[in-house]
């Protein structure tokens, strides 16, 4: 499994930008200060609200702005989709 992490946070340097809006639960755990349990909580914030920008994230119980801080350029938030 950490294998898997490590491979998928490199795969995502290499080709861009998590895009919080439709990364799956494995991409978001490769975020620093994401684990497993931030990303589910992420997803399921996801499942009614849309991230607008980046900063959005921060309204996830549990995700600070040092998350943030830390993810900065590795972060993208792609065009809304939830109704």
């Amino acid at each position: 499994m950490r294998l898997l992490t490590i491979m998928a946070c490199g795969i995502s340097m290499l080709f861009g930008a998590v895009d919080i809006n439709t990364a799956d639960m494995t991409e978001l755990a490769t975020l620093k200060g994401i684990g497993n349990k931030k990303a589910a909580k992420i997803i399921k914030y996801r499942e009614t609200h849309c991230f607008k920008n980046v900063e959005e994230l921060a309204k996830v119980k549990g995700i600070k702005k040092k998350v943030l801080k830390k993810n900065k350029g590795n972060l993208t938030a792609s065009e809304c989709k939830v109704k």
